[in-house]
């Protein structure tokens, strides 16, 4: 559903060094060949663990970028995505040395105006998105690339990826992750996780769209059993 290649063409395809096309009846050989990097999402609904599993797959081996994190760079002042989100959203967003308040503006795009600030910042976190993996391709071609983003499947970004990995967990877990992740009480954190889960599709809804489902309700060791699993199944699309 989510590949660029399916199975059988990845493992038919390979590339020579020099960019030729290889003859399709010859066999390709280790010396003279390679396949395409896989290229994985990893989404979820809020304070779901997105980044413990992103943590479990960078221990096995994979690349790991956080599209989030990218997003925030594009807030420092002097960027023209600065410039931008706060002719769109005011100066009441800015913190008195000028920085983008990411709370403040949270406050604010949550759940009615997140589409405008996607539209703002979303082009320019894809473009240095594709140029990372590009960079990891040509470093480790046959390696995994991890993209982890919370809107992922919401701005239609999961066709750029092979497979897609959705985390999902129970309703009050995300309540207890988002108050110790932001030290509020429990009913704050209650009402955050529902105002913010407003904006996105459904954990089931992610699921359905998903290849991969990581349910990070129990244990530690129950959530490294699911991603090991995970982990080899993508080692064999290899």
């Amino acid at each position: 559903m989510r590949w660029l290649l399916d199975t059988n063409l990845r493992k038919q395809m390979y590339i020579l060094p020099q960019g030729q096309p290889a003859d399709a009846g010859a066999a390709p050989t280790l010396d003279d060949a390679y396949m395409p990097m896989l290229r994985v999402g990893l989404t979820g609904g809020i304070a779901c663990g997105k980044s413990s599993i992103a943590a479990m797959l960078v221990k096995r081996g994979a690349h790991f970028l956080q599209a989030d994190g990218l997003a925030h760079q594009l807030y420092a002042p002097g960027t023209d995505t600065y410039d931008k989100v706060v002719r769109c959203f005011g100066r009441d967003i800015l913190d008195e040395d000028g920085a983008i308040n990411r709370s403040k503006l949270a406050d604010l795009v949550f759940p009615g105006r997140i589409n405008e600030l996607n539209a703002i910042v979303h082009p320019e976190v894809v473009k240095r998105q594709n140029s990372w993996m590009s960079e990891v391709e040509q470093s480790d071609p046959p390696g995994i690339a991890v993209v982890e983003a919370a809107l992922l499947i919401e701005a239609g970004a999961d066709t750029d990826f092979d497979k897609v990995i959705v985390v999902t967990c129970a309703f009050e877990h995300k309540v207890e992750r988002f108050a110790q992740r932001t030290n509020v009480p429990l009913q704050v954190a209650r009402a955050e996780v529902e105002r913010r889960s407003a904006a996105q599709f459904s954990d089931e809804e992610k699921a359905r769209r998903g290849d991969y489902i990581v349910d990070n309700s129990g244990s530690t060791e129950d959530t490294e059993r699911q991603v090991e699993r995970i982990w080899r199944e993508l080692r064999q699309i290899e």
